[in-house]
């Protein structure tokens, strides 16, 4: 499976309030596990950055790993970034 990485930074205005963000995430997340199977969620870390949620998911199809970004867009009100992740040793193994 390769590596991916979601970048995703919350719309002005999408919550009025900080609570709301925890709902927000449970039906996003929901949503994809409905309609993205193929796609493995390994971590997600809430940052203090240009983004505010960094997701490192692994996929063999980037069909799938575009899909549950479109849904974090439609859904979650952000505006996202999708990265493809090359392993460290991977990637010198190359050079």
């Amino acid at each position: 499976m390769a590596p991916y990485i979601i970048l995703s930074q919350l719309t002005p205005g999408a919550l009025t309030d900080p609570k709301e963000f925890k709902r927000l995430a449970e039906g996003v997340s929901e949503k994809i596990k409905g309609e993205c199977p193929a796609v493995v969620w390994k971590q997600s870390y809430a940052t203090m950055g240009r983004v505010d949620v960094v997701d490192v998911v692994e996929a063999d199809d980037p069909v799938q790993v575009e899909k549950a970004a479109m849904i974090i867009r439609a859904l979650g009100h952000c505006n996202t970034e999708t990265l493809v992740a090359i392993p460290w040793k991977e990637f010198m193994g190359a050079l």
